[in-house]
């Protein structure tokens, strides 16, 4: 079990994938710099019901995936910008609000999933990728691409493709890569008309 401070959000993080965040709340600018002097990771976490903003107790999923902080700057508006990286999946077990506000879990990490190649069936996915990849550019141009690793390629188009959040978290749970290509591949027609 580890400790994490968590930074619930209206988003799903995957392993490796990029996360750019303005961060202008008391307790995050404290986290952030706690998170740096240390070289510790925080934990992404998707609001079921709530906001990230307020006084509310915002619901959030019990799996999330920790960010590692890449790299940081002041945004034209003043804010504190941050270049943040996906890094493993956990299960929150306890969490507590502190007197800031800041939500600190105590979390099992769950096992990296296993490294697999793309089955034949899915290359039309990898070709999907390969072609939708560089139109995103931001953090996506510079990411060094693992196009032949099942678990890659899922994370990467289950966070870019057009789903409901609900659906994003399902196959961020999920453990088996080929499984998790499974279920994209049977969205990727209708997230293509969307």
């Amino acid at each position: 079990m580890s400790t994490l401070p968590l930074f619930p959000l209206g988003l799903v993080l995957f392993p490796d994938g990029p996360l750019p965040l303005r961060i202008f709340e008391t307790r995050y600018l404290d986290m952030v710099k706690r998170c740096l002097k240390g070289g510790e990771p925080f934990g992404v976490v998707l609001i079921r019901e709530g906001a990230e903003v307020g006084a509310e107790e915002p619901r959030i999923e019990s799996v999330g995936t920790s960010a590692e902080i890449t790299d940081f700057h002041q945004l034209k508006d003043g804010l504190l910008g941050l270049s943040c990286v996906g890094r493993r999946r956990f299960r929150i077990r306890e969490r507590h609000r502190q007197t800031d506000g800041l939500h600190v879990a105590e979390v099992e990490w769950i096992e990296p999933e296993p490294v697999m190649a793309v089955p034949q069936r899915h290359v039309p996915l990898v070709e999907l990728l390969k072609a939708v990849l560089p139109e995103l550019g931001g953090p996506y141009a510079k990411m060094p691409a693992r196009l032949d690793e099942a678990a890659w390629v899922g994370h990467r188009l289950a966070e870019i493709m057009p789903i409901p959040l609900t659906d994003k978290q399902v196959y961020l749970e999920l453990s088996d890569p080929v499984e998790r290509l499974d279920g994209i591949a049977e969205l990727a027609p209708r997230a293509a008309r969307a």
